[in-house]
Order: C-alpha cells, then structure tokens, then sequence
C-alpha cells in the first residue's frame, strides 16, 4: 500500500527529532538514528570461503533491479526537500521508515528502486557540493528522466519552484536544477521514458582515480559497463556503470579538490551481506559501519566506501524485513 506523505507532518516530524542516548557496547548508530548491532557472530569464519569465491564480483548477489540512493540534507530542510521530489520531480511516495520514536526515513519510488530522504548530517561525513558538479569527489548530481518536459515545468510551477529550462540535445531535452539542499538534478526528456522517472535513476560521481573508481564499480560491485558519453549539458564525458534500471556515472575530477561524502550514498539489495563484507575485507575495501543486524528491521547490512568515501551499502532483507513483505 502507497501511503502520500503529508509535508506539513514530516516537517513537523523532523523537527521534534532530538539527539538518541549513546548506543550500548556491540552497537553502533547510523546518522538517521537507526541502532545497528554489532555484537553477533555475522562473518564467515577465517578460511571457509576459497579464494575464489572471495574475489569473485558481488554481481551474483543482488536481489534487486535497481539500486536505492540516500540523500541526506539538514533538517530544516525537510519540508522543502520533501514538496521537491514527491511533487515537483513527481517521484511517487512510499510508505516512510520509522527508525526511532522521533525520525524517518522519507522513501520516493523510482522505478523499482527509491531515493531515501533522510533529514539531518550527524556523523563524521564530509558534507560539500559547493563547486557544482565539477567542483570535487563524491556524489554530486542525480538522473532522471520523464517523457513530457511540459507536463515537469507545469509540475515544478505548481509546487513554487522555477521551472526547468530546457535545451535540445541530439534527440532529447535535457535541464539541470538543483534540489533544495543543492544537488544538482539533471531532468531528461526521452522517448519511450516513463513518467515518475520509473525508468530508474542516475547516480553521477566525481572521482580523483578513473582506475581504481572503475575497479571498485566493476570488479568488486560488480556493475556492467557502458561506453563513455559526452554531455553537452554537463560539459563533460562520463563513463557509465551499469544494473538493470540504476546507472553510475563517474567522471574525472582533479586530485585533490574539496569532497563529499555524505550527502548521498547508494544501497543494494543482496542475498548475503555477509559475502560482499568478506570481499571488501579481502580486496582492502574501506568500512564505514562493520557487518551488523539493523535492529528492528531484519535486516544485514555492510556499509562499505569506494575510493573517494562514497557509501556503498550492501543490505540483505530477512523474512521479516518490510521489503520482504512487499509492504512498499
């Protein structure tokens, strides 16, 4: 069941949250609030796994066709963020996640896929999109596309936005805006695209190391990969990544620029966390939250880094997981 999430009462929300009590010892705790528990016995065991198996991609394991994107965003914020995606980018609205008493997790349908928007920057993360696209590392813009330019400036108008300019390219028409919080939006009109960006979404990063970015995306994720495109409307080649509806899209960025690594983050879906966790240990993968049960939710999850801090988070749904119950 779809539930149209009321922007006034997610403000509200958003605005009662307060700061959670310290997690107990075998606990850590996300920046949205979410517990995770660390203390069970969820690795493999030292040398169950052949060496094969541990340098084998994570490819096999995804359970989803489609990647989910977090975007986080500071919480006064929250209205705004919320009336730009469910009603100016007409993502559809899904039934949020209540992860403690006073915070949720926002959800928008893409396709079969979601961008997850969740108020408030706790945590040690590097929070700066100044500079555009181009302007450092990390995730730095999202793809969407829909199949009526007119049908989204008529949509961004009657929620108080400035509608999207929009130039010709080849045989489509592409926009860039920004959302509130300052990530860029590129906005594609395409033939043969669903409205609500059911097609899926597109994931832009900057990166210092094409090299070692692409080994990460595909040798280790274990995404297909597409020919390198120019974007006349970006004003810079990308080299897309691919799984079924979601496309990476890195490009290259000077060494040394300014980074974020917070603001966004991407999400898949597996059968066995517990594997993709035992592969970045094996290939030196960075670990942002260790292998853990998020409480509550039946859920496994990794939280892993690409080379320039962007989260990768790998989740394997258990029986009881809202996700299994089809309850989105």
């Amino acid at each position: 069941m779809r539930l149209v999430i009321s922007v006034a009462a997610l403000a509200l929300t958003a605005c009662a949250a307060t700061a959670q009590e310290a997690p107990a010892s075998g606990q850590l705790r996300s920046p949205e609030g979410a517990v995770f528990d660390t203390s069970g016995d969820l690795a493999y065991a030292p040398g169950s796994l052949t060496e094969a198996q541990l340098n084998d991609s994570n490819r096999a394991l995804f359970r989803q066709a489609s990647m989910n994107v977090f975007r986080r965003f500071p919480r006064e914020m929250t209205a705004d963020m919320v009336k730009f995606y469910t009603e100016a980018l007409s993502l559809r609205s899904l039934n949020p996640i209540q992860l403690t008493a006073s915070q949720q997790m926002i959800l928008t349908g893409v396709g079969s896929g979601q961008i997850k928007l969740s108020a408030g920057q706790a945590g040690d993360r590097l929070y700066d999109l100044g500079g555009g696209i181009t302007g450092g590392t990390g995730i730095r813009y999202l793809r969407l596309t829909y199949p009526d330019a007119e049908v989204v400036k008529a949509r961004f108008a009657e929620a108080g936005f400035a509608a999207p300019h929009f130039s010709r390219v080849d045989e489509r028409q592409e926009a860039l805006v920004a959302d509130p919080a300052g990530l860029p939006i590129l906005i594609v009109i395409a033939q043969g695209a669903l409205d609500h960006s059911d097609l899926g979404v597109g994931v832009g990063i900057g990166v210092s190391d094409m090299a070692a970015s692409t080994a990460f995306y595909r040798d280790f994720v274990g995404l297909d990969v597409m020919g390198a495109e120019a974007s006349a409307t970006l004003g810079l080649t990308v080299f897309p990544f691919r799984h079924d509806e979601t496309t990476i899209y890195l490009h290259q960025i000077t060494p040394g620029s300014s980074a974020d690594t917070g603001s966004s983050g991407i999400q898949y879906v597996v059968s066995d966390a517990a594997l993709a966790a035992a592969r970045g240990a094996h290939r030196g993968v960075a670990v942002e939250t260790p292998l853990n049960r998020l409480t509550g939710f039946d859920l496994t999850t990794v939280w892993l880094n690409d080379p320039d801090g962007v989260t990768n988070y790998f989740a394997q749904v258990g029986p009881g997981s809202r996700t299994a119950r089809g309850e989105n």
